[in-house]
């Protein structure tokens, strides 16, 4: 054993007799790392934190969702993850009731309620969930990008109905490719009659 190791477990024998914390070279021993996350971040907390909403200036869903008036509950992921998934309720599961979300608007409100009537259960409650990954907070957020997804497509601009002139043009359009395809049959009808011999013969 050569001197350098013979000193360094001598100033830890020391340092644990006196009860103190250990030191060496004017620096702490320990097994925390400079780069733990308390120290990256030291003001980062995982609390689920609402937002003041946008003002609203219009009839549209703003992609503001309030945490507070949606139910969140956590349970055990399904599929591979090892050991983690039996550990971890990284699953989300978001409920809410359709007809009490005053932050979506009205009209909005209104279809959702017809389009989702067969995924709304019979206490009002329609429920989204996701477990793509193995973590709570990337969970949530799917499960709300979700929610927005859906919120948005019933916001989509509908398709004007067509015009007149466009109805006339689609009408002539079918008749054009009726004559062509009744013609074509025709043709072919006659090709098939020119390849028949003839009926009988006058002796």
């Amino acid at each position: 054993m050569n001197k350098i190791t013979s000193a360094f477990i001598r100033v830890l024998r020391q340092s644990s007799s006196s009860g103190g914390t250990s030191a060496l070279l004017g620096r702490q021993l320990s097994y925390k790392s400079d780069l733990s996350l308390d120290k990256i971040y030291p003001s980062a907390r995982l609390q689920i934190y609402t937002p003041p909403p946008p003002p609203s200036g219009s009839d549209k869903f703003s992609g503001f969702i309030p945490m507070d008036r949606l139910e969140i509950t956590y349970s055990r992921s399904s599929g591979p993850g090892g050991q983690h998934v039996n550990t971890v309720n990284t699953k989300v599961d978001v409920r809410f009731k359709v007809s009490q979300a005053d932050w979506i608007p009205e009209q909005t409100r209104q279809k959702l309620l017809k389009v989702l009537a067969n995924r709304i259960t019979k206490d009002g409650y329609f429920y989204i969930k996701s477990d793509l990954t193995r973590s709570q907070q990337m969970n949530l957020a799917d499960a709300l990008e979700k929610l927005r997804t859906i919120i948005r497509s019933q916001e989509a601009v509908e398709a004007a109905p067509p015009s007149e002139e466009t109805l006339e043009k689609l009408r002539r359009r079918q008749e054009r490719a009726a004559r062509e395809r009744l013609q074509l049959k025709r043709g072919r009808a006659q090709v098939k009659a020119d390849r028949q011999g003839p009926s009988g013969i006058d002796l």
